[in-house]
Parts: C-alpha cells; sequence; structure tokens
C-alpha cells in the first residue's frame, strides 16, 4: 500500500466539457446519454470525471495520427 494519499477525481460540468472539446453542450449531454462519455448524476446535472475527457481526446489524437500515419486524408 501507498503512504501516498489518494488524489480525489476532479469533475467537470457539461459546459466546462463543451468548452474544452470544442462542441455544444448538446453534444456532450449526446455523449453522456449514449454511453460514450462517463458521468454521474448530482441532482438534476452531469458531472464528467476529467479523466474521462482526457482519455477520450487522447484516443481521438491517437486515430487521427494513426490514419496520418497510413496516409488517410483527415
Amino acid at each position: 500500500m501507498s503512504d501516498r494519499p489518494q488524489e480525489a477525481p476532479r469533475f467537470l460540468t457539461v459546459a466546462e466539457v463543451a468548452d474544452v472539446m470544442r462542441v455544444s453542450r448538446m453534444t456532450v449531454y449526446r455523449m453522456v446519454h449514449s454511453g460514450q462519455m462517463p458521468a454521474v448524476r448530482m441532482g438534476r446535472s452531469f458531472r464528467v470525471p476529467a479523466k474521462a475527457v482526457e482519455d477520450l481526446i487522447a484516443e481521438g489524437l491517437a486515430d487521427w495520427e494513426q490514419s496520418r500515419a497510413i496516409g488517410e486524408d483527415g
């Protein structure tokens, strides 16, 4: 077991996720409802783990880099 205290996960609002990803809030809501993006419901609003957003962006970037490496247009 580690002596280091575990950091609490950081959550973002739907508006913050939309801003980071440069999409509309409706797009984020669609991703949450379809299961593409994990979220926690808190009262009447959703909170998205920051790590999930980072992972989704990294996955998209990796796909884009792979497609460029094999010569597809992106």
